[in-house]
């Protein structure tokens, strides 16, 4: 760093037959091209070195390059401050922005470093398997976790670099003093997005819901598609997306179809007439699953669980490993019913019945 400085200060000198300004931007400008050059530099040198030995540093010092990448330029703009010709008013605002950007870069940096650690960490886990409980316990966990806690990086860095100011540090200071009226509208302002940060916290703890989990949720069917620090987004089966804040899924019921297991039973009703073969249908409904590639081969059942005043009520179970499968058994089931019953037994169709009693004729 001595280096460069000497080479900027015989610069300065060799450059004072020119107007202030221009040799303090003349200054700046080539510390800034140093640091650039340098940097592109050592990143191809490093890429050169790291490529066939170490990937995932690789991958490291690419993620990262912004951030050291804006880390050289200050450190140039630092080194080339006390040479260039600036005005003491002038030294003093860039003095201020380089501390800014300073805690600028610390708060990017630790943001590049959280991504950079889930994605290393998520590497061994795969979401896009059929059973893939684990890996979305895992990714649930880690992207909430993650966006929680790059909420309160990002907050402190804004608030630091706010502090920086003597207006906005004496307001603070004031402000956190205070109690009373003040301190209780702030905390009933900051309540919703505190309840949002607690819920988040809880359920990357607890997951009640993870990625790609099937629900219900108001009333609608879809799955889990993104979770945020503050709203979780599901994917209902029109496509349609049903926006939910993260408390609900605290305070409230829901249906989670997927929570321990993604296999699931699936029910089909099959209204049918008291002459009905219940066993010839019993069997039909095995046949059906066995020759169905949604059936996972686990549970098939038909039983008689109601009856009416016209018909009896037969539930068949089919079980399936996910619930997308399940509801295309139980359509499959019932198309394949019906249609074996008006093949093979149509005198087991519903049908009404009634008494016509006639008159003899006078």
């Amino acid at each position: 760093m001595d280096s460069v400085r000497s080479v900027l200060s015989t610069l300065a000198l060799w450059l004072a037959w020119l107007p202030r300004p221009l040799v303090a931007i003349v200054i700046v400008a080539l510390a800034v091209v140093i640091a650039l050059s340098l940097h592109k530099t050592v990143r191809r040198v490093l890429r050169m070195t790291l490529a066939t030995r170490y990937p995932y540093a690789l991958t490291v010092v690419q993620k990262m390059r912004g951030v050291t990448r804006l880390g050289l330029v200050i450190l140039a703009l630092i080194v080339a401050l006390p040479v260039a010709p600036f005005d003491t008013n002038t030294s003093a605002w860039i003095a201020r922005f380089l501390l800014i950007a300073i805690i600028a870069m610390i708060g990017w940096g630790a943001l590049s470093a959280l991504k950079i650690a889930a994605d290393i960490y998520l590497l061994q886990f795969r979401i896009d398997t059929a059973d893939n409980l684990l890996a979305r316990k895992h990714y649930t966990q880690v992207r909430v976790l993650m966006r929680t806690i790059g909420a309160l990086i990002i907050v402190i860095t804004v608030s630091a670099a706010l502090m920086t100011f003597e207006p906005v540090r004496q307001y603070g200071v004031s402000l956190f003093a205070s109690a009373g009226v003040a301190g209780l509208v702030a905390g009933l302002a900051a309540r919703p997005v505190l309840s949002n940060l607690f819920a988040g916290v809880q359920l990357a703890v607890t997951q009640p819901i993870r990625l790609d989990d099937a629900v219900i949720v108001e009333g609608e069917w879809g799955t889990v598609e993104e979770i945020t620090s503050t709203y979780v987004v599901v994917k209902i089966w029109d496509w349609r997306r049903l926006i939910v804040p993260l408390t609900y899924f605290i305070e409230k019921p829901f249906q989670n179809w997927t929570r321990e297991s993604s296999a699931l039973i699936g029910a089909v009703l099959i209204y049918v007439d008291y002459r009905a073969p219940v066993g010839a249908i019993r069997e039909e409904l095995a046949e059906i699953a066995k020759a169905s590639p949604n059936w996972d081969g686990r549970v098939v059942n038909l039983q008689v669980t109601d009856c009416k005043v016209d018909t009896i009520e037969l539930r068949g179970l089919v079980s399936a490993p996910s619930a997308g499968k399940a509801f295309d058994l139980r359509c499959e089931v019932r198309e394949k019913l019906v249609d074996f019953l008006q093949r093979e037994h149509p005198e087991a169709l519903p049908r009404r019945r009634a008494d016509v009693a006639m008159e003899g004729a006078d």
